[in-house]
């Protein structure tokens, strides 16, 4: 009886944790340190990494550790990106084990250059990016799908980002998700930042959330990032804690210079 309880335990806390990512990001959209993302990509040839090697979360009494996040984003073609994911979710409290999940593989696409791609400094970028959500490990087992559509905007004192986002969820339920990401100007070295968003996933969850921080610009290629997050699902609250770092590169052999952030804001914006 004993060892049939410890299953049942070890089986919630494993269900509990994939619950818990499923609160921390939505599947296909990741720009750090938002759940949201921009209308911009790698540029051509361009190797993008946004790495979280620390992150904190608690619902209730379950604290768990959502580290390393990685999502690899690689320009393959003018104004196209691949784009791949996935996280480690290490309970710290509540039991269970360790376990893999929101991941992903998606394709993103600049439908409308505008102010992010420099595009004489004004006009709307407009983008989509979409793909199927992968199977995790002691996590969600199905293959559902992601679509968004993002719209963002470049002034001289910030920059806005707007994301419709629907999914098939692994286990095939319909999902939503409407969010705005603010930054300020891009040319301050650590400018403040700011999302907020609404994401239903229709018979199961209800979630709003806010997130405040900062990104430091360290240099063309690196850029650092910490923020704080608080959400309500389903009336619960849900607290986080995120912090991380993106990096660009060029493939060897091209002299073409690396615009970082074209995923990551431009270095002001992007995933």
């Amino acid at each position: 009886m004993r060892r049939r309880a410890h299953t049942r335990r070890t089986l919630a806390a494993v269900a509990l944790t994939a619950f818990v990512l499923g609160l921390c990001a939505p599947p296909a959209l990741a720009y750090r340190p938002f759940d949201g993302t921009d209308a911009a990509v790698a540029d051509v040839n361009e190797t993008e990494i946004e790495l979280q090697p620390f992150g904190y979360q608690k619902t209730g009494s379950q604290s768990t550790a959502v580290a390393p996040f990685v999502v690899y984003n690689y320009g393959f073609a003018d104004r196209w990106e691949m784009v791949l994911q996935t996280a480690m979710l290490s309970p710290i409290t509540g039991g269970g084990q360790p376990s893999v999940a929101a991941t992903g593989a998606f394709l993103k696409y600049v439908i409308i250059p505008g102010s992010l791609q420099d595009k004489s400094g004004s006009g709307i970028s407009v983008a989509t990016e979409f793909g199927p959500l992968l199977p995790g490990i002691n996590a969600d087992s199905g293959v559902g799908f992601s679509w968004a559509g993002i719209v963002s905007q470049r002034w001289d004192w910030g920059t806005a980002h707007f994301n419709v986002e629907t999914n098939l969820t692994r286990d095939h339920q319909a999902e939503a998700f409407v969010g705005v990401i603010l930054e300020g100007p891009r040319d301050w070295k650590v400018r403040p930042v700011l999302e907020t968003f609404y994401d239903k996933v229709w018979t199961e969850t209800e979630s709003r959330s806010v997130l405040v921080g900062a990104i430091w610009q360290v240099d063309k290629d690196l850029a650092l990032d910490a923020a704080y997050r608080y959400a309500t699902v389903n009336g619960h609250a849900v607290n986080e804690i995120r912090a991380g770092l993106t990096f660009a590169f060029k493939e060897e052999g091209d002299k073409a210079p690396t615009k970082p952030g074209v995923t990551f804001s431009n270095w002001g914006l992007s995933r």
